[in-house]
């Protein structure tokens, strides 16, 4: 059975790890409210997808 033949240093075992990160998806803002939403869908805000009304959204009124 392989056993190391030294210690793996804190430093080593770090720079190792900096790889292991999550990455945002990516994100753009409305070009119709200016909320920020994840590209290439429709906006939950206002229901507006590359410039055209798709959706029809429910506004809460309290």
């Amino acid at each position: 059975m392989a056993v190391p033949f030294r210690r793996t240093s804190k430093t080593t075992k770090r720079m190792r790890r900096t790889h292991f990160k999550l990455t945002v998806k990516g994100l753009k803002k409305c070009e119709h409210c200016g909320a920020t939403i994840v590209s290439h869908r429709v906006c939950p805000k206002c229901g507006y997808y590359d410039g055209k009304k798709v959706v029809e959204v429910a506004v809460k009124e309290n």
